[in-house]
């Protein structure tokens, strides 16, 4: 069940670029790093450490960064490997942690 602030994220990304994937109406998420990564998200912007909506913005900025550098080929394409790099950066400038070294590697433990 979603909480006010999780429902008006994710209803604010529907119909975008950056819209989380989804099967039947429910998020889908291939790793359980991608829920992790999901969750740190929302909770860092629900608890007012970064805006959701420059978290958004950062997120479209890494897809149309990933779409300039794979015109032709998208088959690496990885959505949510999009909202970490967008979530590092968010942490980032939000001051609560360097941007190096990568979360990735937090998740891949």
């Amino acid at each position: 069940m979603l909480t006010r602030f999780e429902h008006f994220a994710v209803t604010e990304l529907m119909g975008k670029p950056e819209t989380p994937p989804r099967e039947n109406g429910t998020l889908c998420f291939s790793h359980e790093w991608e829920r992790t990564a999901f969750g740190i998200a929302l909770a860092l912007a629900r608890q007012g450490h970064f805006e959701w909506d420059d978290f958004r913005a950062s997120l479209i900025n890494e897809i149309g960064a990933w779409e300039a550098a794979h015109p032709d080929d998208r088959s690496s394409w990885n959505y949510y490997e999009l909202w970490l790099a967008a979530l590092e950066k968010s942490v980032a400038a939000a001051g609560l942690a360097d941007a190096a070294p990568s979360t990735t590697a937090l998740f891949e433990a």
